[in-house]
């Protein structure tokens, strides 16, 4: 995040939060209400209105039946910093891969943080609350443009993370991060990922008025890529589109930490938003059915995804639909299949040629293992193209009527970027 963009959100907050305290007043904000934000000198909670993603996603339903208890996600980005009220005990000790002087837990732009209270933020002391409040949370600190225009960073950080996630216990990686450049190491390391039974979520961009060039590591063919919806659960107009998006999640106006200071909230959201919050609901269906494998929880989540189009088949904005946890945990819907067949690439596990070349641990068809309790917490506790008018869609959750909003960088350091 740029000083520019920072003083941006900041000139606005005031104004917004004006208007957010109005649509308080009225129903009719839950779903098309402006966007959430606190003041920029106090760090103001944000209210059920601005985290809206809850109540769509009939957070207070979902658990009552799991809260992602058991679930360790690793989260590659810019940090995490455990000391959030909303993160303290939710931290567990992470990585840095940017060979700086910083730690896993050292949020150099508070962009990490936010990823990781969507995911698994308990709400404590005005935070964000995520969707999946029993998950552990693993950093993993690699770097954006910013940081590597500022000092000497590895290069190879991002697959370093990538291969790291895929060795430790964690069940599901979650990136929001992205370059419009590939490598071979990275996409390497993502097959390696895959063949290690590790479901992997990545953002699409938000670059689609901007020539809407696919995202690494999300355009990979062993990668979830999470597009952005909004209240009313069409595509986000910033919200890239094209084969590389897989699936949609709640990600337009959502609160976000304004800057490393962790002050105050500010306006956010984005393709980042929602590839926390798609990789928090898999965690909810993981630990739900814990014999259950990556592959598994993945093809549940598409199986009952939302979509007015053929299933099978794929919008070119929205992937195969809306994600609702919902469905699977409430309404006990979904096939889960065959446990080491990938419903991405209809591939068996094992059967990637630079996984199988790696000289690092075998593939394994089986569910990630580790579970969170005993850990220590750190510091402070094929494919069709659609027309855009296929990316609006009304649903029906639990028989109750409701508009229902779901939802790798190059070496040499080219241009990545938070999505």
């Amino acid at each position: 995040m740029t000083a520019r963009m920072v003083q941006k959100r900041k000139r606005r907050a005031s104004r917004l939060v004006r208007r957010s305290v109005m649509c308080t007043l009225a129903a009719i904000c839950i779903w098309t209400g402006v966007p959430g934000v606190s003041s920029p000198t106090a760090a103001a909670a944000p209210g059920p209105a601005d985290q809206w993603y809850l109540a769509a996603m009939q957070a207070e339903e979902l658990w009552k039946v799991s809260t992602g208890k058991g679930i360790k996600v690793a989260v590659i980005d810019t940090g995490v910093n455990p000391a959030t009220p909303s993160l303290k005990g939710q931290v567990l000790k992470g990585r840095d891969f940017t060979d700086t002087a910083g730690e896993a837990t050292d949020d150099y732009t508070g962009h990490g943080t936010t990823m990781a209270e969507l995911i698994a933020g308990t709400g404590r002391g005005g935070g964000l609350r995520g969707l999946a409040p029993g998950v552990k949370i693993v950093p993993m600190r690699i770097s954006d443009t910013e940081l590597q225009n500022k000092q000497k960073v590895n290069a190879r950080d991002m697959p370093d993370a990538i291969r790291a996630a895929a060795d430790s216990d964690v069940h599901i990686i979650s990136m929001s991060m992205g370059s419009e450049f590939s490598n071979m190491e990275t996409r390497a390391a993502v097959e390696y990922a895959w063949s290690k039974g590790k479901l992997f979520f990545s953002s699409a961009g938000n670059n689609a008025k901007r020539g809407n060039k696919p995202e690494y590591p999300a355009a990979y063919p062993d990668v979830v890529g999470v597009a952005s919806a909004d209240r009313k659960g069409s595509v986000a107009e910033y919200s890239q589109h094209g084969d590389n998006v897989d699936l949609a999640s709640p990600g337009d106006d959502i609160p976000g930490w304004c800057d490393a200071t962790f002050k105050s909230y500010c306006e956010s959201g984005g393709t980042s938003s929602a590839t926390a919050l798609a990789s928090a609901a898999a965690a909810l269906v993981w630990s739900a059915n814990p014999d259950w494998t990556g592959n598994q929880v993945l093809r549940v989540l598409i199986d009952t995804a939302g979509r007015s189009w053929a299933k099978g088949t794929r919008s070119n904005y929205l992937g195969h639909g809306l994600i609702r946890p919902g469905q699977i945990l409430v309404d006990k819907k979904g096939d889960p299949g065959a446990p080491d067949i990938s419903p991405l690439t209809d591939q068996k596990i094992g059967a990637s040629p630079a996984a199988s070349a790696s000289p690092s641990a075998p593939a394994s068809s089986q569910q990630p293992k580790g579970n969170a309790e005993g850990d220590t917490a750190v510091a402070g506790s094929s494919k069709v193209t659609e027309k855009k008018d296929d990316s609006n869609t009304g649903l029906i959750i639990g028989g109750v009527a409701a508009v229902v909003v779901l939802a790798g960088g190059a070496f040499f350091f080219l241009r990545r970027r938070a999505a």
